[in-house]
């Protein structure tokens, strides 16, 4: 699947190969930076509310500037909006957190085997956050794809099982 997780747009003008690996550069170094605010975050705790908007800023930059070569199912883009979002749910902009949730639960659910924990986890992300904009239908759909994953890889009496069905209920 390298050849998807790595899929770059088709152009009339396709990128050179130069250009791309410029792009993978430069995602691996928005990454690294990433990285780096996370071992400290515990720093920048703080200072992270303050940072938000210019994270989630440098994000939609890095995603507009990298989605000029990649696909949005490219693991770099991806990794990008799964930054953005954690600072939409760090902030608590639960509709720019739903709208890269969206965006990125297609390519997990391609790229992930099927009852994998991550596509799991996007879809336990997503059911909250529909139910938090009171969008019922779709938050029940969602939570109800996370709890068929989770009973596969947890087994169905698993105490978190429980606890997201009895979320379902108290909605």
């Amino acid at each position: 699947q390298d050849k998807e997780k790595l899929e770059i747009r088709k152009l009339n003008d396709p990128p050179s190969a130069e250009m791309v690996r410029d792009m993978i550069k430069y995602a691996r170094n928005v990454i690294e930076g990433f990285r780096r605010a996370k071992h400290y975050k515990y720093i920048l705790c703080l200072a992270l509310t303050l940072l938000a908007c210019e994270l989630l800023e440098i994000c939609e930059l890095s995603l507009d500037k990298m989605g000029a070569v990649f696909e949005d199912s490219n693991v770099y883009m991806l990794h990008m909006m799964y930054q953005a979002m954690g600072v939409c749910l760090y902030v608590q902009d639960w509709e720019g957190a739903l709208r890269y949730g969206q965006k990125i639960i297609r390519p997990y659910s391609k790229h992930y085997p099927s009852y994998s924990l991550n596509v799991a986890s996007m879809w336990l992300k997503l059911g909250r956050l529909y139910m938090a904009l009171e969008n019922r239908t779709a938050g029940v759909k969602a939570l109800k794809r996370a709890i068929a994953i989770m009973e596969v890889a947890h087994g169905k009496d698993h105490p978190y099982i429980s606890e997201i069905k009895k979320e379902l209920e108290d909605h």
